[in-house]
């Protein structure tokens, strides 16, 4: 047997599924999934020895490739100092003033350990500021595994065919609105049913977790006419576009301010981290200050403040955008132009450093747009690239990152590897 195997029979006898995450299963799209030993700018060297050009970048908080050096230097300088105080340190300072520079609805911001806890504490400030019980949700809208919010999710969940978990009472799930992304009928008619009991709306703005959705026009800005005028909460999860889609995430580049925001990944520089923020208003109901508890004994830990700090920065202090823009832009042409001569069905909706492939002629606007794609097609996509040095996530499910790592080279190579695999099938 090769390593992976070898590993994978090993832990399928101590990990449930032998995964700490279902995705990684590779249950999708067939297969055994393989073990990476080593991880280098946009390559990913497996336990068998075989290097991957990496479209998944640790699921989006690798924006500057993997073992970047600088952001290896400012853990590294962290870790002299220690791997954890229990106490307030220097970085978490610098983190909050970068993150309240950088996007716009946020004021302050209270640092957890990772998108589910900010999206969970998020949820319960909004309850506990408004005093009211029920939350719209949007389906296909993953936000971690919160059991309020684990109703017609995305990501690992749909990509399991199981979006409504077992262990979920169902009171909780009661208290939960769920509607389609990009209804604005049945968002009036929720409001209007609901609107004196809804404490908040919480969504993707670029729904990620189902591939990669756009807003209609209007959209948005009509959700955040309906919570401004019911005093509802309007609450942005950019845990996946914030940072990647611009410094100021979705928010900044529509121009529609959230009244809070949850947020991870490239924060962390790669290492365990969340957070959420907005309005002082809400966020001063938070403990110490109000009634609302959140706690965690490792959050704003120096390692992962100090590797998110260096990211950030890198993103401020160079043409991160423009580059990742333009090799975003570059996959798009390449995938569709291919696929429109080999007559195959193919959309590619991309912003930014976000791409994702959608084997279906109808445009996808939501959730059962996003199923009804062909899944074959993916899946032999998907294998086809693979076996041929390109790693993309395993589910059609879920949206495709590119780094700046990826523009030395590798995503010519991968373009070229991603159109023969058109070809093929």
């Amino acid at each position: 047997m090769t390593n992976s195997q070898d590993l994978f029979e090993r832990a399928k006898q101590l990990i449930p599924g032998g995964v700490n995450s279902p995705v990684r299963a590779f249950r999708s799209v067939g297969g055994a999934p393989f073990f990476v030993k080593r991880a280098d700018g946009a390559t990913l060297t497996t336990a068998d020895d075989k290097e991957l050009i990496d479209f998944v970048c640790t699921w989006g908080p690798a924006i500057h490739g993997h073992n970047n050096p600088i952001i290896k230097e400012a853990i590294s300088k962290a870790l002299e100092k220690g791997t954890s105080f229990g106490t307030s340190n220097p970085y978490e300072v610098e983190m909050a003033e970068l993150i309240v520079k950088m996007v716009p609805s946020v004021e302050k911001v209270r640092m957890v350990n990772s998108g589910t806890e900010a999206t969970m504490t998020a949820i319960r400030l909004a309850r506990g500021y408004t005093k009211r019980n029920k939350i719209i949700k949007f389906a296909g809208c993953y936000h971690g595994h919160v059991d309020s919010l684990l109703i017609k999710a995305g990501s690992g969940a749909l990509t399991l065919g199981n979006p409504d978990s077992a262990g979920i009472p169902e009171s909780f799930a009661q208290e939960t609105i769920v509607l389609a992304y990009n209804d604005s009928e049945a968002l009036k008619d929720a409001f209007s049913k609901f609107g004196h009991d809804i404490a908040a709306v919480i969504l993707e703005p670029f729904p990620a977790n189902i591939g990669l959705i756009f807003p209609k026009d209007g959209y948005l800005q009509n959700l955040r006419d309906l919570c401004t005028q019911n005093e509802t909460v309007l609450i942005f999860d950019e845990v996946m576009t914030g940072f990647r889609v611009t410094a100021g995430g979705v928010q900044e580049k529509v121009g529609i301010t959230p009244d809070l925001t949850a947020l991870g990944k490239i924060i962390g520089g790669g290492l365990p981290v969340g957070a959420f923020g907005g309005k002082t208003e809400i966020m001063d109901c938070l403990a110490p200050l109000g009634p609302v508890y959140q706690a965690g004994t490792l959050s704003g830990n120096p390692l992962a403040m100090a590797a998110g700090i260096a990211s950030l920065k890198l993103l401020l202090e160079t043409d991160a955008y423009t580059r990742l823009e333009k090799m975003g832009q570059q996959v798009q042409d390449a995938l569709v132009s291919t696929a429109k001569a080999a007559g195959i069905p193919l959309q590619v909706p991309q912003v930014a450093s976000m791409f994702c492939p959608y084997f279906s002629e109808k445009p996808v606007e939501s959730l059962d747009d996003a199923v009804s794609t062909n899944t074959d097609r993916f899946n032999k996509f998907f294998h086809t690239c693979l076996e041929n040095g390109v790693y993309l996530p395993p589910s059609k499910y879920e949206a495709n990152f590119i780094s700046t790592a990826h523009e030395q080279g590798a995503i010519d190579q991968a373009c070229d590897v991603m159109t023969a695999a058109l070809k093929a099938i």
